[in-house]
């Protein structure tokens, strides 16, 4: 197998999307040796840094670092591979079997890793009351799913390195005057309701039923009224064709695209889509040449002036800053507007990567108990597909049952607090609907005016505040397909093209694996509802969950 080459600028492009910056010569010549030995491309490499530098508190790149990533990345490689033998076959007269040999018969139906499992239970007149008949499979063993009181499968292991951590509780960031003291008012004085409670979506539907000339309309539609927002905030007085050959400066818009056969997006592959409207769905390159400052992703809806003399190639000169959306109006009569309202935010996974065990949740609860807040918003995956347990198909404990019983000890847990719980879906939870927009979960039993099961994403108000909400880590994908040259801070400029796209998902196509559904939106991605933004809520997933508070005035 031919070793991968990988030069200085694609390091330092790919550890730049996460504002590393590497400026000594050593560790460059150490990544590219990495890269070399373990046959690495530059994306890999900064994929496997950042999941050691996680696990090790946030580690910087350095010298000793790379040398102990190297150290744990030989010893991952030189792990030799258990064979297992093959049992040798038995021949079973099924005439004549005694108890002891039948389930010996059926571990020949089993797989090694469960061989013993469902061993018969001995029953004897000092044990008989303990089998739960309630409790027994087809197997006649007992099947515990969870024990009482507890988020976590009864066979969960409690994580080693949750109980090791440090720093439990600190407070890493702050805003504002943090003088008062963070505690609730109670549900009573507390309002929750969807923002556009008539295109709201709060039930499951049937997803990827849809035609391509509706797909086609919808993302169509999307420059049009982008378009149109351009066209009166900057007063253009025309938007021309942007593939009519022209020998004097125009104004276009529409939508950026990838020149698929270079790649990713980089200064050279932009392409510009305009509308059936104005340029008949035709594309163009653009030259970004003699731009100074741009900030570009696949999707975009942009303004722009240029020269296009030729047809094929527009010469950019200036892109026109996008609209943000207005304020939403606010009913200043309300009296719920003059009660502070205590928000606690929580994003999943709520368990720790080395185990099933939900012991963060339980924390979370007890920090529940103690400053109880008035609302409590928690974000997926609840169930994480992406757990090595579950990827494993090693959890005998249906996913549904699992978050069902979530559900249940929370509302338990807060019935004297009064707190409101809000829940939001994630893409990856395996027990839900694999969509997005995803519709709201669904528990059956579970009817409690504090419980508020909505959509990823979803735009609410709590007394009057528009919040919006989404698990989707829409930040993370634009920086992996952004492509700029611009000196402002990038993360704050990433939230920036999500308020001026005014779409919670304006990157298209989708950062695959992702699945969108164009039926049941007006727009693509569930837009922000019109004319509002107050409060964006965005957590990355984290293990364990980082606590996120607001206060409103």
């Amino acid at each position: 197998m031919a070793r991968i080459a990988v030069d200085e600028g694609d390091l330092a492009e790919e550890f730049g999307t996460f504002d590393i910056k590497i400026e000594d010569e050593d560790i460059i010549d150490k990544l590219k040796e990495l890269c070399m030995v373990y046959r690495l491309d530059a994306s890999d490499m900064v994929d496997e840094w950042m999941a050691f530098s996680i696990s090790n508190n946030g580690a910087a790149l350095t010298m000793d670092k790379l040398e102990q990533f190297e150290r744990e990345r030989a010893n991952k490689t030189k792990t030799p591979k258990v064979k297992r033998e093959k049992p040798a076959a038995v021949m079973h007269d099924i005439s004549n079997i005694n108890p002891e040999a039948e389930d010996d018969l059926l571990d020949v139906y089993s797989t090694p890793a469960s061989k013993g499992k469902n061993k018969r239970m001995l029953t004897t007149p000092e044990n008989v009351s303990v089998v739960n008949k309630k409790l027994t499979s087809v197997s006649r063993s007992p099947v515990v799913p969870f024990s009482p009181g507890s988020f976590s499968p009864v066979n969960a292991t409690p994580s080693q390195q949750y109980r090791s951590r440090s720093g439990a509780g600190d407070t890493m960031v702050t805003f504002g005057d943090q003088g008062a003291k963070w505690k609730g008012q109670g549900s009573e004085h507390v309002a929750i309701q969807q923002y556009d409670r008539g295109n709201a979506l709060t039930e499951r539907y049937k997803h990827m039923f849809y035609k391509v000339n509706d797909k086609s309309n919808v993302l169509n539609d999307m420059i049009e009224d982008m378009a149109s927002q351009l066209q009166q905030s900057h007063q253009i007085e025309n938007l021309q064709h942007l593939a009519w050959p022209c020998q004097e400066p125009i104004t276009v818009s529409g939508r950026v695209c990838c020149d698929m056969s270079t790649g990713r997006l980089n200064a050279h592959s932009v392409l510009l889509e305009g509308s059936t409207e104005t340029s008949a769905g035709k594309t163009v390159h653009l030259d970004l040449s003699e731009v100074t400052e741009y900030s570009l992703f696949p999707g975009q809806i942009v303004a722009c002036d240029g020269l296009n003399s030729t047809g094929s190639k527009l010469v950019v000169s200036k892109f026109y800053q996008g609209v943000h959306l207005q304020f939403p109006e606010v009913d200043v009569t309300s009296e719920n507007l003059s009660v502070p309202v205590q928000v606690l935010v929580a994003a999943g996974p709520f368990t720790p990567s080395d185990s099933l065990a939900y012991e963060p949740l339980d924390d979370l609860l007890k920090y529940l108990k103690r400053d109880k807040p008035d609302v409590c918003m928690l974000m997926g995956p609840f169930v994480d597909s992406k757990h090595e347990s579950i990827e494993k198909c090693t959890v005998e404990v249906p996913y549904e049952d699992m978050f069902k019983k979530i559900v249940q000890n929370l509302i338990k847990a807060t019935e004297e607090l009064q707190t409101q719980l809000v829940f939001v879906p994630s893409q990856r939870d395996v027990h839900h609907d694999y969509v997005y927009p995803q519709p709201p979960f669904t528990v059956d039993g579970v009817n409690s005016p504090r419980v508020h099961f909505v959509s990823d994403p979803c735009t609410l108000t709590i007394n009057g505040v528009v919040v919006g909400l989404t698990s989707t880590d829409i930040l993370f994908h634009l920086g992996g397909e952004e492509t700029s040259r611009a000196k402002t801070d990038r993360i704050g400029r990433l939230i920036e093209h999500v308020l001026t796209q005014q779409s919670y998902y304006p990157l298209y196509p989708l950062k695959s694996p992702l699945v969108l559904c164009y039926s049941i939106v007006t727009t693509p991605c569930s837009p922000l509802s019109d004319h509002c933004y107050c409060v964006f809520l965005y957590l990355l997933p984290l293990v364990p969950p980082k606590l996120s508070l607001l206060r409103y005035p």
